[in-house]
């Protein structure tokens, strides 16, 4: 019997230990939300490289995936697997963009999540997708059963596809106000999503979509829609605007802030179960009251009316149902002009626990509501804080109250107040109300957790009693003026603000006890002595401000020991504090801000900034005078500020340095260029642009003799340009634009013969442009003078720049025509390759120009850009043809000029075009043919001239077909794209038109043809005439001649006549047929064509007519010539 119990025993300790395996083992497979957890499963290959995909796609300023690394991808932070297989089933990505602190960014979603055919969580809210469109790929994600991609920064239409997804619960699509948005164009798609009980599409533009209001109805497992901000109106309801059905599901219904009117939907009498509701925005003001509603949803226990246009007559009480009332648990009145009293029927509502009347214009004692947990009276017109009930609300545990204008001070309650045994209130928000001193009564609020009194006018010194709050997490006391000591506070703070106040002495040492502060904010007080190092040892602190004291001392490594979350540091304004870490210090943490103004540095430059991968501003300012010049300081594009006299100016820098540089652009940098920059006399480069600078240009600057590289643009500059520019013969690039300089440009920058970009545009610059631009600087490249008031004509001389590809004079007052020697530029000809080694040291050297009518900075491509503007000036007369011959032009615009004559018909040869630009001047005639043949041409403009006749078509000029504003303002042009087509009336128009020219214009010759007759008469005649009447010997030989030549004429005449009369006597005696008789041997002339005659021609007649001069036989002969 013993030995079968022990084997029983025995037997059942075995399963027992069998048993408790087994769990282990199943604990040991199952991972834990976000993956963490005691793993044993490993996650798929396929699906480990689709993560790194995914990581190596994005930004991650923040190191959000810093954990994504190794080969168990179920460990990763954000990773939810299943325990058995091991397949991801969740990514949990939740940013919170736009605020700064923990976010991914990206311009789209890498395709590679498609490799995750198992996940069923898919959270990529609060992330900066940068305006990209849902990607496509999620369709294919079919076991999903929650997508969140709300405030992601998407754009575009939500793709349709999205209703494949049969299993999802929940979908968030929801955004803010900002400039990408969703839109929906048809809603049908929703209908696919049979399982959907959460809908967000806040913010997602429905104004344009249809079948949004049958989801209703389509989708009967929804609970939860939420729709606020979506651009509804009433057309949007449809049909189903009273509809009869029944909805039985929906819990939550979201409709605020769309532009509904007029009566409420009759289908919120169908929502049998609906306990939320906001009608926020909708204009209700005429059409219902307030009764109305609440017996038509007597399940409602949350309502939000705010900005409805409701007051009293809304909410009047004869006609409330007081049962109705009583389910109400969250009532929002907000932005509703009630006015003057308490509306009474609210001390009636039993149920009432949050109640928010922000905005409402009353003024009036509050009423004790014993049941109210939360109260928003906000923006009001209280007149005496004891109106609002702070001391008679026993039960209440949030009360806001910002921005109302008290009279009186925050005292101690009356002593006919009913006072409280106990106060619940857990968070005080009385900002912008308050003036005189902190009661101590304010330490009988003992449950308080939040205190808010930032930006009063309160006086004093902070109370033992609220120091003495020991449920406190949030204390702010900024921007207000408060004196004494820092008090010594216990320890559950998490934020403590007392910036902007008069509080002095030490930073008290206790500080350093507050383990869950988080923010801590000291600056702009009158604090000095020495940081304790107890501040380093605030594990969770994330913001640490003490700027703007009296601090002094060391601040060394163990003041940051166990900083580890700390983001935003700053001890700037200190100037007797200084930071003395060691060089090879590795920061515990990664800031984003840092500002260190004013403050001493120790131990050289600060190495440990190269492991603050996450810094987006970064202040050294008066760090840095005290410094050896650096040679190639880099500081450009942060949001660095103050004087450039801070610049480290401690030596001349490494002299052996092969390119001292000094880049500073797009900062934030003000005050004037020191002289102490003169100091520098081996830089290259210097750029200063993109800054905030005033003042001049010190005259000192010629001392820079080996720059090669000067940009100042884009600063507050103003002044005379200084001369002395002209001794720094070296300079190869000189950017002075967008300023305010003044004067005439200093005839001694002609010097610069190295000169190949000259950008003085946007100044205030006049007089003449120089002559000896082009006669000096002759390998001139880039000439900008945009934007000035230079006036005069364009010098001849600039035609010499041969080497210039880049023209700007537009917006000046220049006259004159356009010199025809521009057609000597043969920089604008020929193509021709420009390259400096020095050119590629700043990626910021730029040159602007307004190309297709828009403002374009070319970076690294300005040496590929031909351009030519002289637009809005005063020129005229015509475009010269020589203009046509610069082929490598890519733009030209002559436009706002008074420019008149034709457009050279060889437009067509300037083949590289793209850009072409005559609006806006006096030019006539018709639009040539040869521009059709510009291939490249992609914006014209001829808008507002006097061209006439039809719009050449072809080619290029096709693709400009949809732009009639191109041709607008010439009422005589017609064809397409513009609606004046070309009808026979206006073709006879115009050929009358050209007929009247031409009529006028042969009168014109017919009149200079006599003209020319008569000259040449009159000089023939009295030539010969005149000289006979003065010698009387040539007249005798004259008419001798004369008198000899006409017996000669006459004799040979009368001999001619009488054989022809001879020989037509014979012709009238022959017959009309037959052959040929003998002739005469005294025949001159022989006639016999045209006859009826045949046989051979007589051989006598070669023979005998021996003075035969004409004979015509003409079709009368047969046989042969003999």
């Amino acid at each position: 019997m013993v030995v079968i119990e022990d084997a029983s025993y025995i037997i059942l300790i075995t399963m027992l230990q069998f048993f408790i395996n087994n769990v282990i083992q199943e604990i040991g497979t199952t991972y834990t939300c976000l993956g963490v957890g005691n793993v044993s499963v490993l996650c798929s290959e396929q699906e480990r490289l689709a993560l790194l995909n995914f990581k190596h796609s994005i930004q991650d300023p923040f190191e959000m995936l810093s954990s994504w690394v190794g080969n168990e991808c179920c460990l990763w932070e954000g990773i939810q697997c299943d325990g058995v297989t091991g397949n991801v089933q969740g990514l949990h990505l939740k940013g919170d963009w736009p605020y700064s602190y923990n976010y991914l960014a990206g311009n789209k979603v890498s395709s590679s999540l498609a490799e995750l055919r198992h996940l069923k969580y898919l959270d990529l809210s609060g992330n900066d997708f940068q305006g990209s469109q849902i990607p496509e790929f999620i369709v294919s994600l079919k076991h999903l059963s929650y997508l969140n991609l709300s405030y992601a920064n998407f754009d575009g239409i939500i793709p349709p596809h999205i209703g494949n997804l049969s299993n999802l619960r929940v979908l968030d699509l929801s955004s803010y106000d900002s400039e990408n948005f969703l839109k929906a164009d048809d809603m049908a798609w929703a209908f696919g999503l049979s399982s959907l009980e959460l809908l967000n599409l806040s913010y997602v533009d429905l104004s344009g979509a249809q079948n949004w209001d049958m989801m209703l109805h389509m989708i009967p497992s929804l609970k939860e829609l939420s729709l606020s901000h979506c651009r509804l109106s009433n057309v949007n309801l449809g049909p189903f605007l009273n509809s009869s059905r029944i909805l039985p599901n929906i819990k939550h219904l979201d409709l605020g802030y769309n532009s509904f009117k007029g009566p409420l939907p009759g289908l919120l009498q169908n929502m049998t179960s609906l306990t939320f509701l906001s009608l926020s925005g909708f204009n209700h003001s005429l059409a219902w009251n307030f009764p109305n509603l609440l017996s038509m949803i007597p399940s409602l226990s949350e309502l939000h009316l705010s900005g409805c246009g409701l007051d009293k007559t809304h909410l009047s009480s004869p006609h409330l149902n007081y049962s109705t009332l009583s389910n109400i648990q969250h009532l929002d009145l907000s932005n509703n002009p009630l006015g003057g009293i308490f509306p009474s029927f609210l001390t009636n509502m039993s149920s009432l626990e949050v109640l928010d009347l922000s905005d409402t214009m009353l003024n009036s004692s509050i009423p004790t509501m014993p049941k109210l947990l939360e109260l928003h009276l906000s923006s009001n017109k209280f007149k005496e804080i004891e109106d609002v009930g702070i001391w008679r609300q026993c039960h209440l545990k949030q009360l806001r109250v910002t921005n109302n204008v008290f009279r009186m001070e925050m005292t101690d309650p009356p002593k006919n107040a009913s006072e409280c045994s106990q106060y619940s209130l857990e968070l005080l928000e009385l900002s912008w109300s308050l003036n005189g001193r902190i009661p101590e009564t304010l330490g009988r609020l003992a449950n308080l957790r939040h205190l808010d009194l930032w930006q009063n006018g309160l006086t004093g010194s902070i109370p033992e009693s609220v120091t003495g709050l020991r449920f406190l997490q949030v204390l702010d006391l900024s921007e207000n003026q408060l004196t004494g000591l820092i008090p010594e506070f216990l320890g559950n703070l998490t934020q403590l603000a007392l910036s902007y106040n008069q509080l002095n002495g030490s930073i008290p040492e206790s500080l350093g006890k507050l383990a869950s502060l988080t923010d801590l904010d000291l600056g702009s007080n009158l604090l000095d002595g020495t940081i304790p190092v107890s501040i380093g040892q605030l594990a969770k602190l994330r913001t640490l401000s003490i700027s703007n004291n009296s601090l002094e001392g060391a601040v060394t490594e163990a003041h940051f020991a166990n900083l580890s979350v700390l983001k935003l540091l700053d001890a700037s304004s200190n100037s007797k504090l200084t930071l003395n870490v060691s060089c090879g210090w590795i920061p515990p943490f990664q800031l984003i801000s840092l500002s260190l103004s004013s403050c001493k540095i120790g131990n050289g430059f600060p190495q440990w900034l190269r492991h603050q991968r996450k810094l987006k501003r970064l202040e050294l300012s008066t760090w840095l005078p005290k410094m050896p010049i650096i040679s190639w300081l880099d500081l450009s594009h942060n949001k660095l500020s103050g004087s450039l006299k801070n610049l480290p100016n401690a030596g001349n820098g490494d002299a052996y340095w092969p390119l001292p540089l000094l880049f500073l652009e797009y900062n934030l940098f003000n005050g004037s260029i020191p002289r102490s920059l003169c100091r520098r006399t081996n830089l290259k480069g210097l750029d200063l642009s993109r800054n905030m600078l005033s003042g001049k240009i010190p005259n000192c600057v010629g001392n820079l003799q080996g720059l090669v590289i000067m940009s100042i643009s884009s600063n507050q500059l103003s002044g005379a340009i200084p001369s002395s520019i002209a001794l720094i013969s070296s300079l190869f690039w000189l950017n002075l634009n967008k300023n305010n300089f003044t004067g005439e440009v200093p005839p001694e920058l002609g010097n610069l013969q190295s000169l190949r970009v000259l950008d003085l545009g946007d100044n205030k610059l006049y007089g003449n442009i120089p002559n000896w631009i082009g006669k000096k600087l002759t390998s001139l490249i880039v000439l900008r003078l945009h934007k000035n008031n230079f006036t005069g004509r364009i010098p001849p001389s600039l035609c010499k720049s041969s080497n210039l590809q880049i023209l700007d004079l537009a917006y000046n007052n220049l006259t004159g025509t356009i010199p025809p020697c521009v057609g000597n530029l043969n920089g604008m000809v020929v193509s021709h390759s420009i390259y400096e080694h020095f050119l590629d040291i700043d990626d910021d050297m730029n040159v602007i120009q307004v190309m297709k009518g828009v403002d374009l900075e070319y970076t690294t491509t300005w040496r590929m850009v031909y351009n030519m503007d002289l637009s809005s000036n005063k020129l005229e007369g015509e475009i010269p043809v020589e203009l046509t011959a610069l082929s490598m032009l890519v733009g030209l615009n002559l436009s706002n000029n008074h420019l008149r004559g034709g457009i050279p018909e060889s437009i067509g040869k300037m083949m590289k075009l793209e850009t072409l630009d005559f609006s806006k001047n006096e030019l006539s005639g018709r639009i040539p043919s040869s521009m059709a043949a510009l291939t490249f041409l992609s914006h014209l403009n001829l808008s507002h001239n006097n061209l006439s006749g039809q719009i050449p078509i072809g080619n290029q000029l096709q693709t400009l077909i949809d732009d009639p504003s191109i041709y607008a303002g010439n009422k005589h042009l017609c064809g397409p794209p513009l609606q004046n087509t070309c009808s026979n009336h206006q073709d006879s128009t115009t050929t009358t038109s050209k007929k009247k020219h031409k009529a006028a214009d042969e009168k014109m010759e017919v009149w200079l043809f006599y003209v020319d007759i008569m000259s040449g008469f009159g000089t023939g005649f009295w030539g010969v005439i005149g000289v006979l009447m003065f010698k009387k010997q040539w007249r005798h030989k004259l008419f001798m001649f004369a008198e000899e030549t006409m017996d000669k004429i006459y004799v040979a005449v009368v001999i001619f006549f009488f054989f022809l009369i001879l020989d037509l006597l014979l012709l009238l005696s022959l017959p009309t047929c037959g052959c040929i008789p003998q002739f005469s041997s005294t025949l001159v002339q022989v006639n016999l064509g045209d006859n009826k005659l045949g046989g051979n021609i007589p051989k006598c007649i070669g023979k005998k007519l021996t003075y035969l001069v004409v004979l015509r036989f003409h079709k009368i002969f047969t046989g042969r010539i003999r």
